[in-house]
């Protein structure tokens, strides 16, 4: 009679526990997705930033070069008028 007693009160004990367990699976599942969806978005924008910077530092040197470009026109075109000028014309 204990015995039987006993297994009619384990029995919703055991069933609330299977709840109580299934629960927390469910939880856990949902915060390790949710953390899984933060660590990928971080990496996408690590990776975006790094590309925006090796953007940056391409355009930075072009500018540069463009730079050097310029002053060199700038020279040879201050250059030409002068020897037009020294040849008796005006520039």
């Amino acid at each position: 009679m204990l015995t039987a007693l006993g297994a009619l009160l384990a029995s919703p004990v055991a069933a609330a526990a299977a709840i109580y367990g299934s629960r927390g699976a469910t939880r856990a599942s949902r915060e390790g997705g949710i953390l899984t969806g933060y660590n990928s978005l971080t990496d996408q924008l690590q990776e975006e930033r790094r590309e925006l910077r090796e953007e940056r530092q391409e355009l930075r040197d072009d500018l540069t070069t463009l730079r050097s470009e310029l002053a060199v026109e700038k020279a040879e075109s201050a250059r030409l008028r002068l020897l037009v000028t020294q040849l008796g014309g005006s520039p």
